[in-house]
């Protein structure tokens, strides 16, 4: 066992592994005989989400699969080595499969990183069913929903969420699961840096060679403000987190003007 995971047992069982078991549980994520792809960029996400699913099915009662699924875009040499050498440090058995997203998606101006986001979700897809997977898992965590729900409201002009669980459009019987979806980020960081890891950061060309990046490797973008803005609230009132997160789950009809619902969208002034 590596040191990495130990520490996931012992100093931070309560930080980690108890909320994954929390959302796996809570929002029914995985049921018995399912085979998931556990999707890994290489990134301090993903790279513990692997560990918690193994820990996971060391604990679990009911059997289940797991595929460590790696999809290399297009990465410079170095990137895919550091991806290598942490799935080997950190025992996880991983299968990689190379695409030429970045390659496709370099020379667009608009938009590079949401048809980026939309063609690896594809591949991973795809790729998943291949082998055999009924669910391919995300390492979206907490801070990830909080911040996509103020995003929502600020950039967006509407309120939404990023959910638990999804069911695939494009690729029937498929699902997506986000297990982290309980975890904070900064326990996350707190755990990568008490074992001395390094992870892969954004490995996109676009970002190196056109973007600033903040110190965890993210392009200066609307969700790092969101991020900086719900820390000053957080000076103020440590209980904005929670209250962000909250906010979707106590949405109350009777208050609000317009809904949509399956893409229908409806007045308060339907039954007034």
């Amino acid at each position: 066992m590596s040191n990495a995971a130990e520490s996931i047992r012992k100093k931070f069982h309560k930080e980690l592994f108890t909320p994954f078991a929390h959302a796996v549980r809570d929002y029914q994520l995985l049921q018995e005989g399912d085979r998931v792809a556990v999707c890994m960029s290489g990134g301090k996400d993903s790279m513990l989400m692997a560990m918690l699913f193994q820990e996971l099915k060391r604990h679990n009662k009911y059997p289940f699969e797991l595929v460590f699924l790696v999809m290399d875009p297009g990465y410079r040499t170095q990137n895919r080595e550091l991806i290598e050498a942490n799935a080997a440090n950190l025992d996880i058995p991983v299968t990689i499969f190379e695409t030429e997203i970045f390659d496709s998606v370099f020379h667009i101006e608009k938009s590079p990183c949401y048809l980026c986001a939309r063609m690896r979700r594809g591949y991973l897809y795809s790729k998943a069913q291949e082998l055999g997977c009924n669910k391919i898992a995300l390492g979206h965590h907490y801070d990830d929903v909080i911040e996509t729900i103020l995003m929502g409201m600020l950039y967006g002009g509407q309120i939404q969420t990023m959910m638990p669980k999804l069911h695939s459009t494009n690729f029937p019987g498929m699902e997506l699961i986000r297990p982290m979806y309980l975890i904070r980020e900064a326990d996350i960081k707190r755990w990568r840096d008490h074992n001395g890891l390094r992870f892969l950061q954004c490995a996109c060309r676009f970002t190196d060679e056109h973007c600033n990046l903040d110190e965890e490797g993210r392009s200066e973008s609307k969700r790092l403000e969101i991020k900086n803005l719900i820390a000053k609230l957080h000076e103020i009132n440590p209980s904005v987190e929670a209250n962000i997160f909250r906010s979707v789950e106590n949405v109350n009809l009777s208050t609000v003007i317009c809904y949509k619902k399956d893409g229908v969208r409806h007045s308060f002034l339907e039954n007034y």
